[in-house]
């Protein structure tokens, strides 16, 4: 009797719960929605009030006006250029700066270690004049390099999560590629790297979604429209187009969906990457 008593309840607390996490869930997508049907409205539907969800008749003429307006295959390239070669070089030096810290044994690894963690304080604006100042003595001014090159210097937030992942990996493994003959170079490659899909998943996504978006970098070191990635040739809407919201969402969405795609064909990796990699709470 108390176990059918009790089964009433926990169906019910079971029913609160899934019914507060939709209700969150629903807030957080809603703006994208918003964005969405936004983009395929009229002008006039866009100011109409009280504000209408659902578009009267879908206008996909939007996206090729936005085409029209300014160059977005050009800056969809440069998009592509600039976060895929930032992904590959920060996958590439946290990885093996991690295996470093975590698998070799050499003098002041501790010391190392700390100090890395410690640029993690070391706000974006401190730096930002000596390193624009660098770039422009090596002549990246107006070039993509300034937003990628540094990524293959690696990142402190890299080096701590692929540290902390290669810490799990047990030690008989190295030992035994050791006695084997493989080099340093070889074991991280062989069997670390492999090993670590999840954690290297999650840092790419990140990283993605960092250089992706980012918008200041490009409007620092990049004069000519033709060389801005995507984020930052559509502010340029705002200035032109900034009554026409239809279009502006039009943009949003073409820059946003990238990301989406790649977080739901990494998901599980993404989430399996957090949870073994020392960042859960």
């Amino acid at each position: 009797m108390r176990g059918n008593a009790s089964t009433p309840i926990a169906m019910l607390k079971d029913a609160l719960v899934y019914a507060a996490l939709t209700a969150v869930a629903f807030l957080m997508v809603f703006p994208f929605l918003w964005m969405a049907s936004t983009s395929l409205k009229t002008l006039g539907e866009a100011f109409e009030y009280p504000p209408r969800f659902l578009p009267t008749s879908p206008q996909w003429s939007n996206y090729s006006r936005l085409a029209e307006a300014i160059p977005m295959a050009k800056f969809l390239l440069n998009s592509v250029k600039i976060t895929g070669l930032t992904v590959i070089g920060t996958l590439l030096s946290c990885s093996m700066a991690g295996f470093a810290l975590s698998a070799l044994n050499f003098p002041g690894r501790g010391a190392l270690f700390t100090t890395t963690l410690a640029t993690l304080m070391v706000p974006y604006q401190v730096t930002l004049i000596p390193v624009f100042i660098l770039c422009q003595h090596l002549g990246w001014k107006d070039t993509h390099y300034p937003l990628w090159v540094p990524a293959f210097m690696g990142s402190a937030f890299g080096v701590f999560l692929l540290r902390q992942f290669f810490l799990a990996i047990p030690r008989d493994l190295y030992e035994a590629a050791m006695i084997d003959g493989c080099t340093p170079g070889g074991i991280v490659f062989r069997i670390y790297i492999p090993l670590a899909k999840p954690a290297l998943t999650t840092l790419g996504v990140f990283t993605f979604m960092n250089s992706w978006n980012d918008l200041l970098n490009p409007l620092i070191y990049i004069d000519t429209l033709d060389k801005m990635p995507l984020t930052a040739g559509l502010s340029f809407l705002q200035s032109q187009y900034s009554s026409d919201w239809p279009m502006m969402m039009a943009g949003a969405m073409v820059s946003i969906l990238p990301i989406l795609a790649i977080f739901v064909f990494a998901q599980r990796t993404f989430v399996e990457g957090i949870s073994t990699s020392g960042l859960k709470g």
